[in-house]
């Protein structure tokens, strides 16, 4: 039984990943969180997506390098790179930025300050991380394996696995609040409380 009330219809709790060109560290993790919220039987409830802050990707898939480490791993995906848009905020419970450069440019685009509000490093949500994403400390920066080698695709599926336990159990007790950005404060006014 539902304790919502009748005629309303629960929407997604709505999370979203953001690196440069959304073909490396975003897509690796959308399908992390992706697995884990299926794990927990929560894919009915919890929308997973990712997107890149330029558009030099757009339609791409992920670069091989990931979806080699990503398929080692046992974590599928289906990808095609898409450039964040500020429009998308009001529909968005959290934006996860992968290292401060995104961080920067997402508050930036922010349209509201509950927007900003919505805004949060991955690593934030690592042991040790803190839980606000506020930080500026590059430590908590997931580095950009683009140029190197296979070790930092696999490098950086680590520091990714070691973060999303956190950010699920945000979600998680979201869910249980019946928080998301469709509710009447638009999921900002929860975060900025943070």
């Amino acid at each position: 039984m539902s304790n919502e009330p009748s005629g309303t219809t629960r929407t997604p709790y709505r999370v979203c990943f953001v690196c440069t060109g959304n073909i490396c560290r975003s897509p690796m993790a959308e399908a992390v969180l992706r697995a884990r919220v299926a794990e927990e039987g929560l894919a009915d409830r919890v929308e997973v997506s990712s997107a890149g802050t330029g558009g030099w990707h757009v339609g791409d898939d992920a670069d091989s390098r990931t979806l080699a480490v990503l398929t080692a791993a046992g974590y599928p995906l289906e990808h095609a790179a898409r450039q964040f848009r500020h429009d998308w905020f009001a529909r968005l419970d959290l934006v996860i930025a992968l290292d401060e450069g995104h961080l920067r440019e997402l508050r930036a685009m922010a349209p509201t300050a509950g927007d900003r509000a919505k805004i949060r490093l991955l690593r934030s949500y690592a042991p040790g991380g803190g839980t606000d994403g506020t930080d500026g400390d590059c430590d908590l920066d997931v580095p950009d394996p683009y140029y190197g080698g296979p070790e930092g695709f696999e490098e950086c599926l680590a520091l990714v696995e070691e973060a999303v336990p956190g950010l699920l159990a945000e979600v998680r007790a979201a869910l249980a609040s019946g928080e998301s950005a469709d509710s009447p404060d638009g999921g900002g006014e929860r975060a900025a409380h943070r």
